[in-house]
């Protein structure tokens, strides 16, 4: 199944809070060709994606809601796929091609720092340059949905963790990532984090390490590779960080950008008002997002 949230209309979609007015579906086949949605949020008792994996009522919802959709894919508007998680946690420099690019990683555990739910968009959302810089900066990654929550949980039981796969562009603004040690603000300028258009269930993904992460600006491809390539895998991930924290149903762990981000560019490439970036995840689809200034 495709899991997402969206808005219903235009009017629920506007202002800098607006995913809290999102609702959320998943993805039906409707007629011969055309893909619709069914709008869960309307049809069940659950108002989020994440109160719904929270309940483990994902299986129950499209029993009960049926396949009639309620919207063509062409009305709605994309909200983040989970809207407000209690946790974003990123990795950074999890594949060896972009260590070696930015000379940075190799300590042999997972680098993590957090992205907060204000700064996400939705598929297709304008991502906006901030006027305080130039240097927005493109990051294609798998990003991976908690179904159910643990502390300390191991690699073997890892999986049985996880409800789905999404797409994720953590969008960098690198000169403020780089005021400091610490990556947060550069990581959290306001609708930087593009996450979309929906969550694949674990179960349809197949191999996992098969899984292809294509980052394309205006067409161009900037960033390829298999999940085969990440240096600390799904499983391991969830294991460290859920040595810290306890991770709960509806967290995000964003996996890791490969080589080819633009500031390990020469010249280095940023994105500029009308640009169009793609980030493609093999099964999963393709999140696409347009830059404007902002």
């Amino acid at each position: 199944m495709r899991w997402l949230s969206f808005y219903r209309d235009s009017e629920d979609a506007k202002g800098p809070l607006a995913y809290k007015n999102a609702t959320f579906g998943y993805v039906v086949r409707d007629g011969e060709a055309e893909e619709g949605v069914v709008d869960a949020g309307k049809r069940s008792q659950f108002e989020t994606l994440k109160q719904a994996i929270e309940e483990n009522a994902l299986d129950l919802i499209v029993e009960s809601c049926g396949q009639n959709p309620d919207f063509s894919l062409g009305e709605i508007i994309y909200a983040p796929t989970i809207t407000q998680p209690n946790k974003i946690l990123c990795i950074g420099l999890n594949y060896k091609a972009h260590q070696e690019e930015t000379g940075r990683g190799g300590e042999g555990v997972p680098t993590v720092f957090t992205r907060f739910a204000a700064a996400q968009i939705g598929h297709n959302q304008e991502m906006l340059r901030p006027k305080e810089s130039g240097a927005l900066d493109f990051e294609g990654e798998i990003a991976m949905i908690i179904g159910k929550g643990g502390r300390r949980i191991s690699k073997e039981a890892a999986m049985g963790h996880v409800v789905g796969f999404g797409i994720y562009n953590d969008g960098s603004v690198r000169d403020y990532q780089r005021h400091t040690s610490q990556f947060t603000p550069g990581k959290n300028f306001s609708a930087t984090g593009g996450f979309g258009p929906w969550m694949m269930s674990a179960d349809e993904i197949g191999n996992l390490d098969e899984m292809e992460i294509t980052t394309r600006l205006n067409g161009e491809v900037m960033q390829n590779a298999k999940a085969a390539l990440l240096v600390h895998g799904f499983e391991e991930l969830i294991e460290y960080c859920s040595l810290f924290i306890d991770l709960e149903p509806g967290d995000v762990i964003v996996t890791g950008t490969p080589a080819g981000v633009g500031a390990a560019r020469d010249p280095m490439v940023f994105m500029k008002e009308g640009d169009v970036i793609e980030v493609e995840v093999k099964p999963i689809g393709v999140l696409s997002n347009r830059i404007v200034d902002g």
